[in-house]
């Protein structure tokens, strides 16, 4: 049986891909961008404004005037939802404002005009990420493929839990840099096996805004910068605002040259497959020689010196 399905979810276009569903994909979220043929699927979802013309303070600011006035986030775009016919739509549970969420859903339904089947994923570790997998793989008959995905996904994360470490470096990962953020979710799980002490979060809670002075009082020795939805590039334009901070500029990891930007929109912020090179990317960075058999992506890492 085919499927008609609309994808409100990035991780979730990756992972109907993987199982070899991408011509049944027929509409997707603006965001979904790989694998490559996810690029060609019609949009049924875009942002109310344009993020890449903005810096984060202003997205934070436009996001907080939206949310607080009630106005959406997302549009959706009707023709094309209608044109797709759905009896699938796979959506997330986890934060109305990094994808569409319960509000776009019952648009959806209501411009339809009927219910298709749904599914949600809310995952909040790694075990969630992978039991997406396989969620997804059931919803779609492709058990045995899911199944197969899981298997290697899980001989990776094992290969780095495998590898002991005496000494455990304080990581701080930071999803957003102005307001600061700490990474919450599923990345103080991933800080965790790759050999590090996570600061500041706690893994399954959401991200949350903090203060530089929590930041100086856990004095990380490696920083490592994810803002939700930037790649390498945004990162590092990001971060020459908060470097120009003089007290920044006193934390531990700073002046030792410890603090990385990372492909965040690629390896972090979208929970499917690729979340796992997200955790070997982490083992490069917190334990560099036990980890150098690691082949890590193109433009996916970057030490930042800013001197």
């Amino acid at each position: 049986m085919q499927h008609r399905i609309v994808s409100f979810l990035p991780s979730a276009t990756e992972i109907l891909c993987e199982l070899g569903l991408e011509k049944e994909i027929l509409a997707v979220t603006h965001e979904c961008d790989y694998p490559q043929q996810a690029k060609s699927i019609p949009r049924v979802i875009h942002p109310s404004f344009d993020p890449d013309t903005l810096s984060s303070a202003e997205i934070d600011k436009k996001i907080v005037e939206l949310t607080n006035s009630n106005h959406d986030i997302y549009i959706l775009d009707e023709k094309v939802l209608k044109n797709a016919k759905p009896d699938l739509i796979i959506a997330q549970g986890i934060c109305d404002v990094c994808s569409p969420f319960t509000r776009e859903l019952n648009k959806a339904v209501s411009i339809l005009g009927y219910k298709p089947d749904v599914l949600i994923l809310d995952p909040k570790n790694l075990s969630d990420i992978l039991q997406n997998i396989l969620d997804v793989g059931s919803k779609v008959n492709r058990e045995n493929e899911a199944r197969e995905l899981v298997a290697k996904l899980q001989k990776r994360i094992q290969y780095i839990k495998d590898k002991k470490t005496e000494s455990r470096p304080k990581v701080l990962c930071i999803e957003w840099l102005d307001p600061l953020f700490t990474a919450g979710h599923w990345v103080p799980e991933m800080v965790e096996i790759a050999g590090g002490i996570n600061g500041l979060s706690t893994t399954g809670e959401k991200s949350r805004k903090m203060k530089l002075d929590e930041v100086f009082s856990f004095d990380p020795d490696i920083i490592i910068l994810i803002p939700c939805g930037f790649d390498l590039k945004r990162t590092i334009s990001e971060y020459e605002k908060l470097y120009d901070n003089k007290h920044w500029r006193t934390l531990r990891a700073v002046k030792q040259g410890e603090v990385y930007a990372v492909n965040a929109s690629d390896y972090f912020t979208k929970p499917g497959p690729r979340t796992i090179t997200g955790l070997e990317i982490l083992a490069k960075i917190i334990r560099p020689d036990t980890f150098s058999d690691i082949t890590l992506p193109k433009n996916s890492l970057q030490r930042l010196d800013l001197e």
